[in-house]
């Protein structure tokens, strides 16, 4: 980086926003500290993310806070086994003039939540994923830019999956993070009926423009890295693969295939980021720790043996970080 005093103020900016973030959001969400962190993480690393979670927890009054809190617009989609890719991506109609203009559809919009995205057909789930991908749709020859910044959120019910059409490994791989929404405590709980069973409303300020959010994620690209961090986390995507040079005992034993490169460039990625929003200016070894669970969750297969032994991926990865 060459103006390091400059990098150093930018850095201690993002810390100072992104506290001011969480608290705007805290107004709305009880509890749920790490999804929130993860969020915003892959927010600023221009990741997109899955939401796992059982209804009910506030998955989408969580997107919809973050939308205010960054001033950004936001869109909900519903994805049923009836959805086209037109419903999403926009269609083509005859105008007065009998010329024939294109109609945006709802994904034109910065944060996008596309509920239950197992619920819906392969070839609109890839209308969806042409658009996190390349950062444009294709409809009828034209190509369209997406809005900036613009972020995809999907959630997924790990209940019910009778009738749902399960993303490839490959689609998954599309997304930076595999977030699990777990139930709220005792406490928390008590808190979240409190606040909503009064007649109380909040008020979410926003906290950071586009063209700040746009700046924050140059920034993060920008964070210089150590080669020991660099090998660091390629080593440890490298221990997901079976029968390979780097292959663990447990990865050999209970894994069918591992992570691929987009998870080595993921885990540095997000260690830069959660460098940055811890007020460091280079990341180290435990902030590649700190994200390696979401990182690799979706991006490992378990094998059969795992599978009958009852063993957790979340297990596996555990033992090889």
């Amino acid at each position: 980086m060459s103006n390091n005093s400059g990098a150093a103020a930018a850095v201690q900016e993002l810390g100072v926003k992104y506290k001011a973030l969480k608290s705007e959001i805290g107004k709305v969400i009880v509890g749920q500290e790490k999804v929130i962190d993860l969020l915003l993480l892959s927010i600023f690393c221009k990741g997109h993310s899955l939401l796992v979670g059982v209804p009910g927890l506030a998955k989408t009054l969580l997107v919809n806070t973050t939308a205010q809190a960054l001033g950004l617009k936001f869109n909900r989609i519903q994805f049923t086994p009836d959805l086209m890719p037109s419903d999403i991506v926009g269609s083509e109609i005859l105008d007065e003039n009998r010329k024939f203009k294109f109609v945006k559809g709802p994904l034109f919009s910065n944060i996008i939540l596309a509920d239950e995205i197992n619920r819906t057909p392969p070839k609109t789930q890839s209308a969806l994923l042409e658009a996190m991908q390349e950062r444009s749709v294709t409809a009828a020859g034209n190509t369209y830019p997406m809005s900036k910044p613009f972020f995809v959120l999907a959630t997924q019910n790990p209940i019910e999956q009778e009738g749902t059409y399960p993303l490839p490994e490959a689609q998954l791989d599309r997304f930076m993070f595999n977030i699990e929404v777990g139930y709220p405590t005792f406490e928390e709980e008590l808190q979240i009926v409190k606040s909503t069973t009064a007649g109380a409303s909040v008020q979410v300020n926003e906290v950071l423009s586009e063209q700040e959010i746009i700046k924050f994620q140059d920034l993060i690209r920008q964070i210089p890295v150590p080669d020991s961090v660099y090998e660091f986390a390629v080593n440890l995507a490298s221990a997901t693969r079976p029968n390979t040079a780097k292959a663990q005992d447990i990865t050999n034993q209970y894994l069918a295939w591992g992570a691929g490169p987009r998870a080595s460039q993921y885990l540095v990625l997000g260690a830069k980021c959660h460098a940055a929003l811890n007020g460091k200016f280079s990341p180290d070894k435990e902030d590649v720790l700190a994200i390696a669970e979401p990182v690799l969750r979706h991006r490992v297969v378990k094998n059969y043996k795992a599978e009958a032994e009852g063993i957790k991926i979340e297990d596996i990865i555990k033992k090889l970080v």
